[in-house]
């Protein structure tokens, strides 16, 4: 059992180190140790002291004394959603079975629209203020410019918002000019705070969803607002968007040097920031996406995937079957968790070797623009969810959502239950989501059966996915609607297994 004394103390303790111990100490600790011990440290703390892990660790036969060290780690039993979290009560996933270790519960949306609860503890929030500390230091050289920042992720109950608040106002404590403001994702406010505070800073942040922070600029300039008087830099999250994306929007607010102006966070409600951009990922990103056999010979796809930098002391990776794995310390605090991430893990010396046979040095090139952000952590690549979602302005969006709005009385009459869903990009670089249906067999194709088929899955995504109804703005939630007939080669092909989403 955790006394009262006891939290007061981890909190005293986790805030000194942070205040008191440098960026440069605290990026540090991997090169001088072993980082799977800290995660088999975990491991045995958990063991003991989480009862549902205990619990858990039972039923699959494992003996924690006999796992000593990383060879013996590597045969624990993953843990997922299904076989850990959703077989627990949330009390029982908490350290000694109570929720009160915990001082702070985010939320997100299931496919089904229920929530899953993410508990957490002020000393978890040290962890990732760190990533953030990373991005303002090494990006925004935010330790020596007045900064303001605006928090543009959806405020409430969602992970994004409070915690990224919460992170910043952290650094404003260990001494960073920063200023927060939470306009959360209220476009109005977003605007007034930028215009009427922005001029009293050195530069402003904006931080956001990569289709949301775009809709904000695009309406700004639309509305004669000066960008570049600000100077804007961005933090994102939730999203892969590509360079050519981060090109367009830098040149609008009249970014000078794409590789500083922006970074995004590879973030999880279960567990906070895994891995955030730096200059360097940044820079190697942008030599990648013009260079496609290179990027390919290196991941293995012809598609890009989010490119990051980790920490393997505060989250340590392991890839199995093509599938991130991940340790890490929590309000539920998880080992060997499979998020259904696809991706891989790259040292940093294996990634400096392999751009070298390209011709490619990044470090030089980062230090003809000063040399900030060039720290020896491993790279982790992400391609996204395996599970078939598809993520739009940072809402997981889920084929059984659309599927409700397909069964309702009338619409059920006219399709066959199989649609296509995807998230696209209109020729200014905005992106929509679309939703091919197929109809049933001789039901003609007509303006009113779109319009209602759109209307109904809209009125279920709202329903049934809270973050769809809370992320992603008015006039970007009415889904592009096409209709194709039965068999339709491209979408519906006869004799093939369907496959509901399309990257």
């Amino acid at each position: 059992m955790m006394n009262l004394e006891e939290q007061k103390q981890r909190s005293i303790q986790a805030f000194t180190d942070f205040l008191q111990t440098p960026l440069e100490a605290l990026l540090q600790q991997h090169i001088n140790t072993d980082t799977s011990a800290a995660a088999i440290a975990l491991f045995h703390d958990m063991a003991t002291s989480v009862p549902a892990y205990k619990d858990f660790l039972a039923h699959h036969a494992v003996n924690p004394e006999q796992y000593q060290n990383f060879e013996d780690f590597q045969r624990l039993p993953q843990l997922t959603k299904e076989n850990y979290l959703q077989r627990y009560r949330l009390t029982e996933l908490c350290r000694h079975g109570q929720l009160q270790t915990c001082d702070m519960i985010a939320v997100s949306s299931g496919s089904t629209g229920k929530p899953t609860f993410w508990p957490r503890f002020f000393a978890d929030e040290m962890q990732i203020a760190t990533r953030f500390e990373q991005v303002f230091h090494d990006s925004f050289q935010a330790d020596k410019r007045h900064t303001l920042a605006v928090i543009c992720f959806t405020l409430g109950t969602w992970v994004g918002g409070m915690y990224t608040t919460n992170c910043c106002r952290y650094l404003a404590s260990k001494g960073y000019p920063i200023t927060v403001i939470t306009p959360g994702n209220n476009k109005e406010e977003i605007f007034r705070v930028v215009q009427e505070l922005g001029s009293n800073f050195e530069q402003v942040v904006l931080l956001g969803y990569p289709p949301f922070l775009k809709d904000i600029i695009d309406t700004g300039i639309a509305r004669g607002i000066d960008w570049q008087r600000y100077q804007i830099k961005l933090v994102m999250a939730g999203e892969v968007f590509s360079e050519e994306w981060r090109s367009l929007v830098g040149e609008r607010v009249g970014s000078q040097h794409c590789c500083y102006d922006s970074a995004s966070l590879y973030g999880t409600a279960d567990a906070g920031v895994l891995g955030n951009e730096t200059p360097l990922s940044i820079c190697i990103r942008r030599f990648l996406a013009n260079h496609p056999e290179a990027a390919r010979a290196l991941f293995g796809e012809s598609r890009l995937p989010t490119l990051v930098q980790y920490d393997p002391i505060s989250r340590f990776f392991e890839v199995i079957d093509g599938a991130l794995v991940f340790s890490g310390d929590n309000g539920i605090p998880l080992i060997r968790y499979n998020i259904l991430d696809t991706g891989g893990i790259i040292s940093y010396d294996n990634m400096l070797q392999f751009l070298a046979k390209y011709g490619f040095n990044p470090v030089a090139e980062l230090q003809e623009m000063g040399g900030r952000g060039i720290r020896p952590l491993p790279f982790v690549y992400v391609f996204g969810r395996s599970n078939f979602t598809v993520s739009y302005f940072g809402a997981n969006i889920y084929p059984e959502n659309v599927t409700v709005g397909l069964e309702q009385p009338v619409i059920r009459e006219w399709v066959t239950g199989k649609f296509v869903l995807q998230v696209q990009e209109d020729a200014d670089k905005n992106r929509f989501l679309s939703v091919v249906v197929e109809l049933a067999p001789g039901v003609k194709e007509s303006e009113e059966k779109k319009q209602a088929i759109a209307s109904s899955i809209l009125t279920q995504l709202k329903r049934l996915n809270s973050e769809f109804a809370n992320y992603v703005p008015l006039e970007y939630q009415m889904p592009h609607l096409a209709l194709a007939p039965t068999g339709d080669p491209e979408y519906f092909p006869i004799g093939v297994k369907h496959r509901y989403t399309r990257k």
